[in-house]
């Protein structure tokens, strides 16, 4: 009989204030609110006084990169991408690269893992944030589905699987074709760790899903809760380790080989959505990331995260600060219940 003693999920936040004497002479009193992650016990900050300051290069959604037309040396290019790009292990796979409909997938050049790749929608050279294909994405992301598929026949303990993407060079991308990275190890990366140990814990101790609780949690209470494309929903995460971070997640499948076709394309069109939104605000970078544990006895669902970063334009500030990578807590402007009010337009379409 499982107990009910973890089964309660813990939405933690405290409100604390700066006290001073304005440059007019006037006191005044500024509230932050700190907030604790349900899951790992980080703490982000929320810094409401600085909702109305208007980031650098966002009165508009800045121009398109220097290189958006050169595709002349751009190796994801076609032609270039057959004579510039790794062949897959034969051992592995019975072609040098694989293909679905407009996506082509091979080893990523500068791997981060035992079985790096990279997966390209198509063969345009750049593609403004939410003006993606559907299609194109969707492919590239069967590429990986059926990628991976392969990893875990080839190598089954490497079970630690991670699909990502850096939009721009302010997010850290290095190339600006459009692309997903994927990523299979033996090794578990920090987050496959802690989160497959909580959430195989709380299934022992509660007999639920930790993700499809905090959801059910969310939905209940509405103020951070978006929308749905098909088999995914939507939120604002309560407590955001990066700006306007959201999240969709898959209930109760815990295999990135359990979505069939129309919930990819559920997926994508979510993360279009998100998109959309982010240009709304004027950004033009993002980061993402979908985790999954390949093993039987794995309770941890599919969660895509994403999350918008400062643009890519001239002399504009980076969105991490000292506060983050000092301190180890995130401090954002916006509460998650505001993205969330201005984000569920765009999933009513």
């Amino acid at each position: 009989m499982p107990s009910q003693e973890h089964a309660e999920l813990t939405f933690s936040s405290r409100t604390v204030s700066a006290k001073f004497i304005d440059p007019a002479g006037q006191f005044v009193e500024r509230p932050l609110e700190i907030r604790t992650n349900p899951f790992t016990g980080r703490t982000c900050r929320i810094a409401f006084s600085r909702i109305k300051e208007k980031e650098a290069g966002t009165d508009a959604l800045p121009p398109a990169p220097p290189d958006a037309r050169d595709t002349s040396n751009c190796p994801f290019c076609r032609p270039q991408v057959e004579t510039q790009t790794p062949q897959l292990n034969p051992d592995l796979a019975g072609e040098a690269r694989l293909s679905c409909k407009e996506s082509l997938l091979f080893p990523n050049l500068f791997p981060y893992g035992s079985y790096s790749a990279v997966s390209l929608f198509n063969n345009d050279h750049f593609v403004e944030i939410g003006k993606a294909s559907p299609s194109s994405y969707t492919d590239s992301f069967l590429n990986c589905s059926r990628y991976l598929a392969r990893v875990i026949e080839f190598d089954p303990q490497a079970v630690y699987m991670a699909i990502t993407q850096n939009h721009l060079p302010s997010a850290g991308g290095s190339l600006i074709h459009p692309h997903l990275q994927i990523n299979a190890d033996r090794v578990a990366a920090n987050h496959h760790r802690f989160l497959l140990e909580r959430a195989n814990d709380y299934f022992q101790n509660s007999g639920d899903y930790l993700f499809s609780t905090y959801l059910g949690h969310e939905r209940n209470d509405g103020s951070r809760y978006i929308g749905t494309t098909g088999s995914w929903e939507w939120l604002a995460a309560f407590a955001p380790e990066g700006f306007f971070e959201i999240w969709g997640i898959l209930p109760r499948a815990t295999s990135l080989q359990q979505p069939e076709v129309p919930d990819w394309e559920d997926l994508v069109q979510g993360i279009i959505n998100v998109q959309r939104f982010y240009r709304s605000l004027n950004r033009n970078g993002y980061n993402m990331g979908l985790l999954s544990v390949e093993v039987p006895s794995s309770r941890l669902e599919l969660r895509l995260v994403i999350t918008v970063r400062s643009n890519y334009a001239p002399w504009v500030r980076s969105d991490h600060t000292g506060f983050e990578v000092m301190l180890g807590d995130m401090t954002t402007f916006v509460a998650p219940e505001q993205t969330a009010e201005w984000a569920r337009r765009f999933f009513e379409d």
